[in-house]
């Protein structure tokens, strides 16, 4: 996968549209599409500002750690209980602060206990 399928892959799993990257990165919705098309990547002066709004590092981008390896996962382990959205879940509890995740947790605790009462 080249650089450019990477950003239109993240891109889709975020739900972010090809004009609304666009504006976000500072480029034409028409540079997209040139990617898609020529199968060419973004100049370098922009990897950053991709990375920053796809909330990627620049080692993800350039080698697909963390892009790639999901769907490898899945297909070396066909058994697996996790799924995509369940490896995305993760990765996004990792980004929040300390506290979020505290909050997260007491949360999902709760649901539990909702569950278990709704059972009886």
């Amino acid at each position: 996968m080249i650089i450019s399928e990477r950003i239109i892959k993240v891109m889709k799993e975020r739900h972010m549209t090809q004009t609304e990257f666009a504006k976000q990165v500072g480029i034409a919705s028409s540079t997209i599409s040139e990617w898609k098309k020529k199968k060419t990547n973004p100049t370098v002066e922009k990897i950053m500002d991709i990375c920053n709004v796809l909330q990627i590092t620049p080692e993800q981008l350039l080698t697909g750690k963390g892009i790639e390896d999901e769907e490898e996962i899945a297909a070396a382990s066909p058994s697996s209980k996790f799924t995509p959205g369940d490896i995305q879940m993760i990765e996004d509890y990792h980004h929040l602060k300390e506290e979020q995740q505290k909050r997260l947790m007491a949360y999902m605790e709760a649901l539990k206990k909702i569950e278990s009462l709704e059972e009886m």
